[in-house]
């Protein structure tokens, strides 16, 4: 399992191997506690130490690892951690729904249904990556749409952990639950008859159940009580 190649084309050096590692922490296969040396990394990636630094600056900021002199040591993704993560976008998005289905939203929806499209393909071909990858196209269609700038670079600094942690999920989901997947599908159209009924108590309810589900499917493909 890797990230989509189209979220990838444009990524520095760094930025892909920040992409590489971010997924191995994330999924457990560097556990928690490791020490990540620039050296070892610079060989596994066959890079120099330049882009193996600003990789591990990138993973620090989103708080994966705690730099130190001694390496980066790998903090993970905590249950604390996908609780805020989830609890930021419901806020963002909520708001977002609501100011948006003020004003007519047609061509807004259309697109979103053209995502939701996309993502019956996904399933029929059974391709959990892309599936992925267009959940999330579809709710930063919402953001981009709002003109917000500042929350949408809160939405840019969110996005490669929740697009990691969703294709984690995702995988798990279609190879243990299969016959949810369609359900998950519902759950967006849903969202779009909420943004067309423009009805504040309607897109709270709609987005917070649709976030818990994601929210627990996290929970539960990254092994949530394990998690500390």
């Amino acid at each position: 399992m890797n990230y989509p190649t189209s979220w990838l084309t444009s990524m520095s050096i760094g930025e892909k191997i920040a992409c590489e590692v971010r997924l191995k922490i994330i999924r457990g296969d560097i556990a928690v506690g490791s020490v990540l040396s620039e050296n070892h990394l610079a060989k596994d990636f066959g890079a120099s130490r330049s882009p193996v630094r600003d990789a591990l600056r990138v993973l620090a900021n989103e708080g994966l690892i705690r730099l130190e002199r001694m390496g980066a040591v790998v903090l993970g993704l905590s249950k604390k951690d996908i609780e805020e993560l989830y609890d930021v976008r419901i806020l963002i998005e909520t708001h977002l729904l609501k100011t948006l289905s003020k004003t007519d939203q047609t061509s807004l929806s259309q697109e979103l249904s053209k995502v939701i499209d996309k993502m019956t393909m996904a399933m029929e071909h059974r391709n959990p990556i892309d599936f992925s990858y267009q959940d999330l196209l579809f709710h930063e269609l919402i953001v981009i749409e709002s003109k917000h700038e500042r929350l949408l670079r809160v939405w840019y600094s969110l996005k490669p952990v929740v697009l990691t942690a969703l294709l984690v999920a995702t995988a798990k989901r279609f190879e243990v639950d299969y016959d949810e997947i369609q359900l998950l599908i519902d759950k967006h159209k849903l969202i779009i008859d909420a943004l067309l009924s423009q009805d504040d108590h309607v897109i709270e309810r709609t987005l917070l159940e649709h976030f818990q589900d994601t929210r627990t499917t996290v929970y539960d493909s990254l092994m949530k009580e394990d998690l500390q």
